[in-house]
């Protein structure tokens, strides 16, 4: 059963890991059947995306732009990892941040 849960949601996980507008059709695709593999990872690309908003508008702004570069870099190896689990079909949560992605965000 679980294994049939990946299957379907896999798609939908993918496509979400691909800027704001993958997310968001991601999110849209997943609305009707709520697949749970697609969730977890709709959830975690939405706090990396929000991370992402914080760190080109916040660090970038008020620490300047090596701080800023520093963190996208960062950001984009916790995105490398979650990308890597969704294509082995694993659920794996973004190291440091991921359990607050998906208690914060547990309504999607």
């Amino acid at each position: 059963m679980e294994n049939l849960t990946v299957n379907e949601g896999k798609t939908e996980a993918i496509i979400s890991h691909f800027t704001v507008i993958g997310l968001i059709i991601a999110f849209v695709l997943n609305m009707n059947k709520k697949n749970a593999f697609a969730s977890f990872y709709i959830r975690q690309m939405l706090g990396l995306n929000v991370l992402q908003l914080l760190n080109g508008w916040v660090i970038y702004k008020y620490l300047g732009s090596n701080a800023g570069w520093i963190v996208g870099v960062l950001l984009f190896v916790l995105w490398l990892i979650s990308l890597l689990a969704v294509l082995k079909g694993e659920k794996k949560l973004v190291p440091v941040v991921g359990e607050q992605f998906q208690n914060l965000f547990k309504g999607i």
